[in-house]
């Protein structure tokens, strides 16, 4: 099959064909129908977190399933499913205390003296966030994806794989936003975006949605903002003050970068809550106020959203179909798998909220 193959920290992927296994026990071979390009694989890319090439990148995905192993009940062929990186155990300390985005089990992976999931030749390929969608199959364990709707567009499907998961479920299940409440969202991509969209269906009062480039602010009040700031004058937390009264209720950095999560501590109100989504770059360090905790502000950081994907998901594409969630608008290019590299270029000039990769195109 057909694949995008990344080998080296800055290099372009290269789009190779490799080899994926047939099912194990517990696995399912999926289709992939489409996959979102996500700035987390940037990360890795620029070599901001660490991974080991050749490695398959793409996590934010949607597909059918094509063939199930043994002892796989869930889904059967012909089922369209939405993959979600968060792969549960479902028996550890984190997946029985409601803890499931934090479980790490290796249960769910295949171990180093069984056939590597994808391979080229002899070479195994490291499969990222036990996903790598970034090729035209799959090969996942069954607690790595969640069954929906067949009339569900797939292509939509596949945002709330990451973004859409990440950016809502940090609202409702990480800082659990009350109604009524001021929220700001520090960075419009994706995920942001998604926040935005999430703390409207929570019934947020007030909502400030905070970015450099005016065509994201725009695209921001079709989510829900009531307020926009343009930060590239350097005053957003005096301008936060000042809409507020004193700060925000809830702040949500969505970008991994020091500055705004410093930012977002400091623009919250007495009693608020900072969170932090954004991959901020390994080795990096923030730097707060220490008196600003006698004010009961907290800072807390969320993995995909606290979510339990497979309640989660196919809520969010009832809302989605409800016309509550806004999924059309965040596609801003349905490209081919040979068009990754130009997806990473738009991705850091900020002219698009998702480039989504389409395989039946």
């Amino acid at each position: 099959m057909k694949a995008a193959v990344f080998r080296e920290v800055g290099a372009p992927l290269t789009i190779e064909d490799i080899s994926i296994s047939k099912p194990g026990p517990r696995e399912v071979l999926i289709r992939t129908a489409a996959a979102g390009v996500c700035h987390s694989d940037l990360h890795f890319v620029e070599g901001l977190y660490p991974g080991v090439t050749p490695m398959v990148l793409g996590h934010e995905s949607a597909g059918i399933v094509e063939a199930v192993g043994s002892n796989v009940t869930y889904v059967k062929p012909g089922d369209h499913v939405i993959t979600c990186l968060s792969v549960f155990c479902g028996h550890c300390e984190d997946c029985l205390t409601g803890h499931m985005s934090l479980c790490q089990n290796p249960e769910t992976r295949r171990g180093k003296d069984e056939q590597p999931r994808l391979s080229q030749g002899d070479v195994p390929l490291t499969q990222f966030a036990n996903l790598s969608s970034f090729a035209e199959q799959m090969l996942v364990h069954e607690h790595g994806i969640v069954k929906i709707r067949e009339d569900m567009p797939l292509d939509r499907a596949a945002l709330i794989g990451c973004g859409v998961t990440t950016g809502v479920g940090s609202v409702f299940h990480t800082a659990k936003v009350s109604p009524g409440s001021t929220v700001a969202v520090l960075g419009c991509g994706g995920i942001g975006l998604s926040c935005v969209n999430g703390a409207a269906l929570a019934g947020a009062g007030r909502i400030i949605a905070i970015d450099m480039v005016d065509s994201k602010l725009e695209m921001a009040k079709t989510f829900g903002a009531t307020d926009t700031i343009n930060g590239s004058d350097g005053t957003v937390v005096d301008q936060v003050r000042e809409l507020t009264g004193g700060g925000v209720h809830y702040s949500f950095e969505a970008i991994g970068l020091k500055t705004t999560a410093e930012q977002a501590f400091s623009m919250l109100r007495a009693g608020g809550t900072a969170t932090v989504i954004g991959m901020i770059p390994v080795g990096v360090k923030i730097e707060l106020m220490g008196s600003a905790f006698l004010q009961e502000k907290k800072i807390q950081g969320s993995m995909m959203g606290s979510n339990r994907f497979r309640v989660d998901m196919p809520r969010f594409v009832d809302f989605y179909l409800a016309g509550k969630l806004h999924l059309d608008e965040m596609v801003s290019k349905r490209i081919k798998l040979e068009d990754i590299n130009q997806a990473f270029v738009d991705m850091k000039s900020g002219s698009v909220a998702r480039s989504v990769i389409m395989f039946d195109s």
